[in-house]
């Protein structure tokens, strides 16, 4: 195995060990609150907090979940790494958040980490997933629909602002895992009893 292979291996698992830590209950914890996995949805993220506990540790909870994503990505990327492995580098970050090894593997839906990769790979895509969350959110008020909405409209986004095929390949993986995540949301938008 040569350096650049160890190399890459090393920041793919360096990438998914940050996506790991936990913003939910790392907040919660230096916060002197209880788990979050404990109450409300059981999710370790960002809207959970907010019902539990409120807007200010939800609100750091949230950028610690972006920062995550955004941090190894935009790294890579300024470092002149291939494009394929900038996009693996916050697939990675994703996987961690999803399934991270410091909390027994049970960790949140990967909307906020997913959010930061597409910042990460371009301020123009993140702002275009960003502005769409905002949007949906806005008129309708349900925080899944926009989630969904805006990670589904993602791979778009990128086809038409980078035209990388490897960021729309991995983005449209990251969107249907996301949506594998919510599917219990998705059950209750369907009967009408999403909150």
């Amino acid at each position: 195995m040569n350096e650049l292979s160890l190399l890459n291996i090393a920041i793919l698992t360096g990438a998914y060990l940050i996506g790991s830590l936990s913003s939910a209950i790392i907040v919660c914890r230096l916060m002197g609150l209880e788990d979050p996995r404990k109450s409300g949805s059981g999710n370790p993220g960002a809207t959970n907090v907010k019902r539990l506990y409120g807007t200010k540790p939800a609100a750091i909870t949230l950028a610690g979940d972006l920062l995550k994503g955004l941090i190894p990505v935009a790294v890579v990327n300024m470092m002149g790494m291939p494009p394929a492995l900038v996009v693996t580098v916050g697939f990675a970050a994703f996987i961690g958040h999803l399934y991270p090894v410091f909390f027994g593997f049970k960790g949140g839906k990967g909307v906020a980490t997913m959010l930061g990769v597409m910042f990460g790979l371009s301020p123009l895509i993140g702002l275009a997933v960003a502005g769409t969350w905002l949007f949906v959110a806005k008129v309708l008020k349900i925080s899944s629909i926009s989630a969904l909405v805006a990670t589904l409209l993602a791979p778009l986004y990128i086809h038409f602002i980078s035209g990388e095929p490897s960021w729309v390949a991995v983005t449209m993986i990251m969107t249907l895992i996301l949506y594998w995540r919510h599917r219990s949301n998705i059950m209750r938008l369907v009967r009408g009893e999403e909150k």
